[in-house]
């Protein structure tokens, strides 16, 4: 049985704590669902307590020395390990369509990208808990009125409730990072569409905080606004003032600013 470690690829970590890996497989409900997908198991620290949940587990990794090492170590999971880049799988394909969650130790240097993959299969994915470095995991979890709260935050909360569950210290990874981490739990709301074009969300929102020490009425400009909806006083705030439900407030306004400009002829196409 082959039992070398893979080694470090694509900026993952290794846990090897058995007590912080339990205590992350037990913070998934596991209520309405059993099927489980988790992300770069590597070593298999937390596959092995997964296994123990009887759910139908299937892994996704990339790196071929995992998959043999897991391949060596982990016959029951033989037939359900998925050898490819998460972030190019179709989520929903991985168990026909139907509902599943979805754990794992994010590598650090595509976390953001897994959270907003994950967003995008919403409807499938009622809840999933992630390993994060502790900086991603607070910028998650922070609310509007914060330096902190930005892009990640606002398409994350608004298809999910996000919980901060506890921190990770480094000495109990391989090989040791130089920060900590911290454990977040993602539960998809009842209501997990947005009152607006979704599209225009994502666009307001990305536009506003990549410009973040302007107030909206500057940040906003590419959206050529009517100089009557420019005088709104939403557009006197900056992007971390604006919760979730106001910037779906001001996605609608800037929707119908839009229109109207277009049917009155005062702006092409």
């Amino acid at each position: 049985m082959r039992n070398v470690k893979p080694k470090k690829s694509l900026g993952q970590h290794f846990l090897n704590d058995k007590n912080i890996a339990v205590k992350i497989v037990d913070s998934i409900s596991y209520k309405g669902y059993n099927n489980l997908l988790e992300i770069g198991p590597g070593t298999g620290i937390l596959t092995r307590e997964l296994i123990k949940k009887k759910t139908n587990l299937k892994v996704v990794e990339i790196d071929n020395e995992s998959v043999e090492y897991l391949n060596q170590n982990l016959i029951s999971l033989r037939n359900n390990i998925i050898n490819e880049d998460f972030l190019k799988i179709n989520l929903n394909n991985v168990f026909n369509g139907k509902a599943y969650a979805i754990i794992g130790n994010f590598p650090y240097n595509i976390s953001s990208q897994i959270v907003f993959k994950i967003l995008e299969s919403r409807a499938i994915i009622p809840e999933f808990c992630g390993m994060f470095q502790k900086e991603v995991a607070e910028r998650i979890c922070e609310d509007f009125g914060s330096k902190k709260y930005g892009i990640l935050s606002v398409y994350s909360k608004a298809f999910y409730s996000t919980n901060y569950l506890f921190t990770v210290p480094p000495n109990v990874f391989y090989p040791k990072p130089k920060v900590s981490s911290a454990v977040v739990r993602f539960i998809r709301k009842k209501q997990y569409k947005l009152d607006c074009d979704e599209i225009s969300f994502f666009k307001i929102v990305k536009t506003a905080f990549n410009h973040r020490r302007k107030t909206l009425r500057n940040s906003l400009k590419v959206f050529n606004l009517s100089d009557n909806l420019r005088e709104d006083s939403i557009f006197d705030l900056r992007p971390e003032q604006l919760s979730i439900e106001n910037f779906v407030v001001l996605t609608n306004l800037i929707d119908s600013d839009t229109k109207n400009l277009i049917l009155g002829g005062k702006r092409s196409k």
